[in-house]
């Protein structure tokens, strides 16, 4: 791949990142394995680019990780042969990845179940959807294909019941409301999410009023569609960012761990036996700290 530089000083690996969507530190593994180079030198991660600068980026693959068993444990709301759902608790990332190759949901998944799905490959069984790490709540987990593509098809088809409960800031002023707007991979920053009809796809959330306070609003939102950080990109766009949302919003965080977006209720048609199938969720501790602390 070669980059010709538009607008140059950003230092090289911020900007093949922006340019790439690859991680950071996978940016700088391939700058020092002498992979990333500059009008054919090398050069370094510091390097200044220049407007016409041209950076060639060679393949680099990431060390194989192998995803073992380990005893975690899990809030298993139901379980049956084809599925189970489970209640994700706060920090939990879903599945091993670069930064996180241990103590994820599929490592905890492992050591519970020896029959998971495979449709998304070895490295993710039996996940059929994904939450964020630092949300809380409910998922299905897929024991089988046949169940995996069962509930994908469903999820796809948008007749999957997906309600979520979350703390915002700021007050909202109308009882309910929905927002249609397309997301996609934020050019400036290629971790991010945003709201831009570039290289997007179609989002709609819809949201409800639960509760008012004096600098924020309690809202219950369901989901048509499911891109990546939807709701926290959603809210943000619309000037009422997830409270505690270390990414998006830029306010101020509680001393607690975790963002206060709850999957609060997952409603689906099960595989097997076509009886339609809705669990629901308590607010985690780590939610109703933050809302014990704002002001009626």
């Amino acid at each position: 791949m070669e980059i010709v530089v538009e607008e140059g000083g950003k230092r090289l690996d911020q900007y093949v990142m922006n340019e790439t969507g690859y991680s950071r530190s996978k940016i700088q593994k391939m700058i020092e394995s002498h992979l990333v180079l500059v009008n054919g030198k090398e050069s370094k991660n510091r390097y200044i680019v220049h407007d016409g600068d041209r950076i060639t980026v060679g393949n680099y693959e990431e060390p194989e990780m192998s995803y073992e068993p380990e005893k975690i444990p899990l809030d298993i709301v139901y379980e049956d042969e084809d599925l189970l759902v489970i209640n994700k608790a706060n920090g939990m990332v879903v599945h091993p990845a670069p930064g996180n190759p241990n103590g994820t949901l599929v490592n905890a998944l492992l050591y519970h179940s020896k029959e998971l799905s495979d449709v998304n490959g070895a490295f993710r069984p039996g996940i059929v959807h994904r939450i964020d790490a630092e949300t809380t709540g409910l998922l299905v987990v897929a024991k089988n294909n046949e169940a995996h593509l069962n509930l994908a098809e469903q999820l796809k088809n948008k007749t999957t019941k997906r309600t979520y409960v979350a703390l915002c800031w700021g007050v909202i002023e109308e009882d309910s409301g929905d927002i249609i707007v397309p997301i996609g991979r934020d050019p400036k920053d290629r971790k991010k999410m945003t709201v831009t009809d570039k290289n997007s796809k179609e989002a709609i959330t819809h949201f409800r009023v639960l509760e008012r306070y004096q600098n924020a609003t309690k809202i219950e939102l369901n989901l048509e569609t499911g891109r990546t950080h939807q709701i926290r990109v959603h809210m943000n766009y619309i000037g009422h960012p997830i409270i505690n949302d270390k990414v998006y919003g830029n306010r101020k965080l509680f001393d607690q761990t975790g963002q206060c977006l709850h999957a609060k209720t997952l409603g689906f048609v099960h595989p097997r036996t076509k009886q339609y199938m809705e669990f629901d969720s308590p607010l985690p501790e780590c939610f109703l700290n933050i809302e014990r602390q704002l002001e009626r």
